[in-house]
């Protein structure tokens, strides 16, 4: 039997998703409420995720939404990590309110945020042990999260997963949105 890896490629990248989801999961909480939404997209879906990226790019004006919509379109996937906003009802002040009953329900809870990054750094930890290239995108993400992909999740992050010969997301240039005709 020969197995061409150029054949398996996207296979073996969904299998390496998978574990770098599981370390996601697996990663520490701050209290260990277990709050952290975790999917991958691929295929159309990614093409929809580059559409609203655009679109948001488009809204604020910020070009590096333009360039992250345009290199997500080189991910063999999408691994995109929220959270639900809970407050924990330590009343840490930690948000920058006194209490959790003073904190606005728009200001996120500290904790929830830190679990976040705790859960971004193992997957890409995950991700580069299995020598996957990513990038973290903050672009990318809120895109998930005006489309509501994590179920009412807040701070979500996405990190676009490739395999090739050489990282799509490295050498990365602005890109203009397009003139208007």
């Amino acid at each position: 039997m020969i197995l061409n890896e150029r054949e398996i490629r996207q296979a073996h990248l969904m299998d390496a998703v998978k574990q770098v989801m599981t370390a996601a999961r697996t990663a520490p909480k701050g209290k260990g409420l277990d709050i952290i939404e975790i999917a991958a997209v691929a295929a159309d879906d990614i093409r929809i995720l580059s559409a609203k990226t655009k679109e948001l790019g488009e809204r604020n004006g910020l070009k590096f939404f333009f360039r992250d919509a345009e290199n997500i379109l080189s991910a063999g996937a999408v691994i995109l990590i929220g959270t639900r906003q809970e407050t924990h009802g330590l009343n840490c002040a930690h948000c920058g309110f006194p209490t959790c009953a003073a904190k606005p329900e728009t200001t996120p809870c500290a904790l929830n945020t830190v679990d976040v990054g705790i859960a971004v750094g193992s997957a890409c930890a995950t991700a580069a042990d299995l020598r996957l290239d990513t990038r973290v995108m903050f672009s990318v993400g809120l895109a998930a999260q005006t489309l509501d992909w994590l179920n009412g999740c807040r701070t979500v992050f996405a990190i676009p997963v490739s395999v090739s010969s050489k990282s799509p997301f490295f050498d990365r240039k602005p890109k203009d949105p397009e003139p208007e005709k």
